[in-house]
């Protein structure tokens, strides 16, 4: 046997051990004879460098760390499942899918178990792996390919007849951590004198991202297929199970647990014996899930909003645990929102020691009674942050002290402040205090505000943190040798931010409105501001009844407006951007044009010819018109595009006046010169 021909030997027997030991779980060769077998492939390998191929064993252990994950966009979108919490709610689904298919009786379901891990992508082309994504949002993940390669119990090529595989296929499924894998690490962790992780899902999310996969290799990790994203130049089975089994065929593990049931009893009963076996699984899980098993059917039945209607997670119980509440702290939050917090005494439940659970709000301690030095029960479920679920009454010492909501702000000082009809207590202080900075310091230079080009979360982030900027007027007081100092931050970049800083100097009265951020107050109505009141220092001055003179301003508003402005730090930051240079017009300048389309309300629909969405807006709102994000009776216009949709077809019920890009130009031109709009379009039609 020639070199060429061992080394594709070594190369199948490596890749069938493998197959054993982390998909099938039973190992036919022991630890040593597998180790001489790599070893000899890889001595091969490097005496003939030609023969290496990117899917051969010896390439799992990992690359050069990699500088940063780029981004990858998921051929079809990995969406996530509506949830079940009752057997009321799986009968419901149940019912919708046996109502869409218009059948009558008991369906055939696929059911397998939740896994508790990280969702990823994996892309095969001819048979090989090309390209490995986490689920990210859904439509774009994180390429970590270089790191799923290091997963033994992944096949780099496919198993069985080459001439039955895809062209291209997309296979989905769990990244995760078994639970005597992660105890073992851990054991490690403790023996290096490093933290050990929390649980195992975290242990394997935070291995799979790692920059260097050569980390990623050293962990045990492992992967659950679950299902086909796409799959091009191959017949599929016709059923979900039946494509697992494909699955298996091709080499990937799948869930032993997996089964076809039949009918709302079969789910649940499912459900209750994963539940009692939950406890012995190699794996963490949080629930099971049902897929409609025929896949033509969920075709039929199709998705909703980012859910297929075909399938559902039925989710276990919360887990719950009992403590002692030691106290309750205020969290400010990015938004000014004021939480509080219970501090407890550590307990361990759903998988993770806990020793502080949210309160919620003010409203919810009142109706849970819960008191600080109650007893309490803690419940968590998941990845959901854990919440006080109840007290024990009858366990509640004397002394235990009620709880009262600070009416200044923890952080800044500042007054903390209840809408009506609000349910949350917030600072008011949102220019000025610490807790709030990088959420205000963001919106504040956002396009439709400030519009500061390069100044994102990341520099925001630095630029807060190393204490550079504390109020948006420090940003005008940025030099480059500061700039210069961030991470990542090059002269060119930094020249750059710097213009773009000095640009938004000159701005508008609407513009600097909004920017400033002040709760309830969108682009819309600081255009009202604006206009109403010409001046900001009007605006600061202005009553509650004052604020209600203009249009589409309410109480609610008014109030949000009068807190911020009556927030002396509120108004040292704004001094403070006038000092730095800000100007704004001010006056009859600051006042948008009369005419006839002032107050005037748009929508618009479709892909315009020359116009972007937010560019006609702009335009329509420069000669004082509306834009509205829906059709109703009061609007006035809507403009339709190319592949207009229900908006279209709203518009002609209602009897709407439908314009066509060219009209809309004509009428913006005559709002610019004062001319009144004569020919009317006729309600309902498309103007020419």
């Amino acid at each position: 046997m020639g070199d060429s021909e061992r080394i594709a030997f070594l190369r199948t027997e490596i890749d069938r051990h493998n197959h054993q030991y982390y998909v099938l779980d039973a190992p036919t060769i022991a630890d040593a004879d597998y180790d001489r077998l790599f070893r000899e492939l890889q001595a091969l390998e490097s005496a003939h460098p030609e023969l290496l191929r990117d899917d051969s064993p010896t390439q799992r252990v990992g690359a050069t760390p990699l500088a940063e994950f780029a981004a990858v966009a998921h051929a079809t979108p990995m969406l996530s499942l509506n949830n079940a919490f009752g057997d009321d709610e799986v009968a419901a689904f149940d019912r919708r899918v046996r109502e869409g298919l218009e059948i009558d009786g008991d369906i055939g379901y696929s059911a397998e178990p939740k896994f508790d891990g990280l969702a990823v992508g994996l892309v095969y082309e001819n048979g090989r792996l090309v390209r490995g994504a986490t689920r990210g949002d859904g439509a774009t993940g994180e390429d970590v390919t270089g790191n799923l390669r290091t997963l033994r119990g992944i096949p780099l090529h496919l198993h069985g007849d080459a001439t039955a595989w895809p062209a291209r296929l997309e296979v989905r499924g769990e990244v995760l951590m078994l639970r005597r894998d992660f105890e073992r690490l851990n054991a490690r962790q403790s023996d290096n004198g490093e933290k050990p992780f929390v649980n195992p899902r975290n242990a394997a999310a935070g291995s799979l991202r790692q920059l260097d996969p050569r980390v990623t290799a050293s962990r045990p990790l492992r992967f659950f297929a679950y299902g086909v994203g796409v799959a091009e130049g191959v017949v599929l089975p016709a059923t979900h199970s039946g494509l697992l089994d494909r699955l298996a065929a091709w080499g990937f593990p799948v869930a032993a647990e997996r089964r076809r049931v039949s009918g709302l009893a079969g789910l649940l009963g499912y459900h209750a014996e994963i539940g009692q076996r939950r406890a012995d699984l190699p794996y963490d899980i949080d629930g099971v899930v049902y897929k409609l098993d025929e896949l033509a059917a969920q075709q039929r039945l199709g998705f909703v909003s980012r859910a297929p209607r075909f399938a559902i997670a039925h989710k276990f119980p919360a887990e719950e645990a009992i403590t002692a509440l030691l106290d309750i702290t205020i969290q400010v939050g990015r938004t000014g929102a004021l939480t509080p917090v219970a501090r407890l005494a550590p307990v361990f439940v759903g998988g993770v020691t806990v020793t502080n659970a949210t309160l919620h709000n003010e409203d919810e301690i009142r109706r849970k009674d819960v008191r600080i030095g109650d007893t309490v029960v803690v419940r968590r479920a998941g990845d959901v942050i854990p919440e006080v679920a109840r007290v024990q009454l009858d366990r509640r010492p004397e002394g235990a002290s009620e709880f009262v909501m600070p009416t200044v702000c923890p952080v800044c000082g500042s007054q903390a402040v209840r809408g009506a009809d609000e349910s949350v207590v917030r600072c008011s202080g949102g220019l000025y205090c610490p807790a709030q900075r990088k959420q205000a310091l963001l919106h504040f230079a956002s396009r439709r505000a400030m519009d500061i080009e390069g100044l994102g979360d990341k520099v925001v982030e630095q630029l807060v943190d190393n204490a550079i900027v504390r109020t948006p007027a420090d940003l005008y007081r940025l030099g480059l040798l500061a700039l210069a100092n961030l991470e990542r931050m090059a002269e060119k970049s930094a020249n750059n931010l710097l213009a773009a800083i000095e640009k938004s100097k000159q701005t508008t009265l609407p513009r600097l409105i909004f920017a400033l951020g002040i709760r309830n107050v969108g682009e819309s109505t600081a255009r009202d501001l604006a206009r109403h009141f010409g001046s900001l220092e009007r605006i600061l001055a202005a009553d509650d009844e004052q604020l209600m003179q203009v249009p589409d301003v309410g109480p609610i508003v008014a109030q949000s407006i009068r807190q911020f402005c009556g927030e002396p730090h509120n108004r040292e930051a704004i001094a403070q951007l006038r000092a730095a240079g800000l100007v704004w017009p001010e006056g009859e300048a600051a006042r948008s044009p009369g005419g006839a389309l002032t107050g005037k309300v748009f929508v618009l629909t479709g892909t315009l010819p020359t116009l972007s969405r937010d560019t006609a807006s702009q335009m329509i709102q420069d000669v004082g018109g509306k834009v509205s994000a829906s059709v109703s009776k009061k609007t006035d216009f809507v403009v339709a595009g190319a592949e207009a949709g229900s908006k279209l077809e709203k518009a002609r019920t209602l009897g709407v006046t439908v314009i066509d890009e060219a009209r809309l130009l004509r009428l913006l031109s005559d709002a610019g010169s004062g001319e009144a709009e004569s020919d009317k379009a006729a309600p309902g039609g498309t103007g020419a």
